[in-house]
């Protein structure tokens, strides 16, 4: 099932008051997302397509969910759209069709987009989280407990190694923070191929390389460990890696 990231803004103008108020029109729009999970070019189908990394190892992939916040656009004059933060979480599951819709954008020339991997223990709102997040969360499978916190990513799956082929085993990719040692938090920010501008209509696809959660800044082979959940060793290097997986078309 191919999917895209359509990034759609319809303009409308609203008007606070007459002319003799002074106050201006406002100009804004909405932004529908949706991600794009590949593996390398390959758009990616669960249960039954195999892939292979670079250890020789083929999987197939049962399971993929990752967590999106703090989403933020940038204009190309510096001013900045921050998405209220208390409607900025978001599960991406391969699973479903899922979108993102973001509203009362103010209309601009936007060459960047920022978001977040998974959340940040600093700006994350307790009281709004929840009432509105923890129950998306839990709902997807994404929190161990509530003291523990969130699963970032759950990648899960089944492989065979290089050397036996005829084996099969599972793993199981769980990561997430854990208190103040153990932060996996990540933020990237991506570059638009095409600025939006007001009259334009511009879609765009995020994808997600799921290869690269294996073998990108760091590799890592299901033969060696195929159960990375609570790791302060493993479960930053997947961080790392998620963090280089996301770009633009």
């Amino acid at each position: 099932m191919k999917k895209y990231l359509f990034y759609t803004f319809f303009f409308t103008t609203l008007i606070s008051c007459n002319s003799e108020s002074g106050m201006d029109e406002q100009n804004f729009g909405s932004l529908t997302l949706k991600f794009n999970n590949k593996v390398a070019t390959e758009d990616l189908v669960l249960l039954t397509q195999s892939y292979s990394n670079t250890h020789g190892e083929v999987y197939t992939i049962d399971e993929l969910k990752y967590i999106i916040s703090n989403i933020s656009l940038h204009q190309d004059n510096g001013k900045t759209f921050t998405v209220p933060v208390e409607e900025s979480y978001f599960v991406i599951d391969e699973s479903n069709e899922l979108s993102i819709n973001l509203r009362d954008i103010p209309v601009g020339l936007y060459t960047e987009v920022t978001f977040g991997f998974g959340i940040d223990p600093t700006s994350y709102p307790i009281e709004s989280g929840t009432l509105n997040f923890v129950p998306t969360a839990e709902e997807a499978g994404m929190l161990w407990t509530w003291s523990a916190g969130y699963k970032f990513l759950k990648f899960e799956g089944n492989y065979s190694s290089a050397t036996n082929a005829t084996e099969v085993s599972s793993f199981v990719y769980h990561v997430g923070s854990h208190g103040a040692t153990l932060d996996n938090y990540k933020e990237i920010t991506l570059a638009f191929v095409k600025s939006i501008t007001q009259d334009s209509t511009e879609d765009l696809a995020i994808n997600f390389d799921v290869s690269k959660i294996f073998d990108s800044t760091y590799s890592l082979s299901l033969a060696e460990k195929d159960d990375i959940q609570v790791d302060p060793e493993n479960a930053p290097k997947i961080a790392e890696n998620v963090r280089t997986a996301f770009s633009i078309e």
